[in-house]
């Protein structure tokens, strides 16, 4: 029986880098956004707090997120199952028996690329959606998800 348990493998290190950058880019565009709105066309006391709030979710945002993700992304396989957990805010931490494993897949953005990074999504006949793996080595991902289909393509049946 599989169990709901905190998974064995950190993703990379550099996945805390694709974060930041990822938080930056969003910030300075919530800030930019707040600023203009505030001061061109909903002006009035409550400009330079909003300025203010967004500033400061902009640099929590930033700093403290993507080393939050970091001590929260985890995952594993193992010849039943692939556990996942994820969050930053919240926390999700799943299981996908590999008797409900359909499709294993592989991407990278740009962003991920450029660092050698990249995701693992792992399609299950389940409503709760594909689990996903970001930030792993692009060599690990790779390898994880050769891995992952020859397991599956071992279980009888068709996932569903």
């Amino acid at each position: 029986m599989n169990e709901l348990r905190d998974p064995r493998h950190r993703v990379s290190p550099r996945a805390r880098v694709m974060w930041f950058v990822s938080s930056a880019v969003t910030s300075v565009v919530l800030v930019a956004a707040v600023t203009l709105a505030t001061t061109l066309w909903l002006t009035g006391w409550w400009t330079w707090p909003a300025i203010a709030l967004s500033l400061v979710w902009a640099v929590v945002d930033v700093l403290m997120v993507p080393q939050w993700r970091y001590l929260v992304h985890r995952w594993e396989a193992t010849d039943t199952a692939v556990y996942t957990q994820r969050g930053w805010w919240s926390r999700e931490r799943r299981i996908a028996p590999m008797s409900r494993v359909q499709t294993v897949d592989f991407t990278q953005g740009p962003l991920a690329r450029l660092l050698g990074l990249a995701t693992v999504t792992v399609t299950t006949a389940s409503a709760a959606g594909p689990l996903q793996i970001d930030g792993l080595e692009a060599d690990v991902a790779l390898h994880l998800v050769d891995d992952l289909t020859r397991k599956a393509d071992l279980v009888e049946g068709d996932a569903t």
